[in-house]
């Protein structure tokens, strides 16, 4: 197994002890998932970055790396959810963006083509990694900066959700051609 595959295997592993932690609560556990969605979230980046100037893409990898991207993202949104911190329509809508992308995804490779990822996925991506790791430490900022850095997180979330996912379809109406 290559250098890049081992790092997407690591991060899925590291998503069972990101949930341990947060459910352990002990003092400063916020601060330790943090530092741990952080290690998770860079290997998102190194293990692609390594994939292409090692020549280490694999079937394997393309698979397995947007999974491992989105299982984390969303235990950490799923923590947000049940914390009453992120609204559950919130979840929702980023939850049914990941869906619809992935059905457009497949129903493009059905077609014999393929959609690579678009740049507005990409930082949708890094916002919400940014924004998650914000809202683990929310909670330890001063009082008068918690609904504000709660609620500029949750939007920004949101609004590149919901931005990729529209750029998503219109880049690839296309493929949605329902005619037999």
């Amino acid at each position: 197994m290559n250098t890049a595959n081992k790092l997407t295997l690591f991060r899925v592993a590291m998503i069972p002890v990101l949930l341990v932690v947060l459910y352990w609560g002990f003092k400063y556990n916020s601060y330790v998932a943090a530092a741990i969605f952080v290690i998770a979230s860079l290997t998102d980046w190194l293990d692609g970055h390594i994939a292409r100037t090692r020549g280490q893409v694999t079937d394997f990898g393309k698979f397995m790396d947007p999974l491992a991207d989105k299982v984390l993202v969303f235990a950490a949104m799923l923590w947000f959810t049940q914390q009453q911190i992120m609204p559950g329509w919130v979840t929702l809508i980023v939850l049914m963006r990941e869906f619809a992308v992935t059905a457009l995804r497949l129903i493009a490779v059905s077609n014999g083509r393929v959609i690579a990822a678009a740049w507005s996925g990409k930082v949708k991506t890094a916002v919400s990694m940014v924004c998650l790791t914000l809202l683990f430490v929310v909670g330890e900022l001063p009082v008068e900066f918690h609904t504000w850095a709660k609620w500029s997180a949750v939007t920004l979330i949101l609004v590149t959700t919901v931005f990729s996912g529209i750029e998503y379809f219109i880049k690839n109406k296309d493929v949605l051609n329902f005619r037999s």
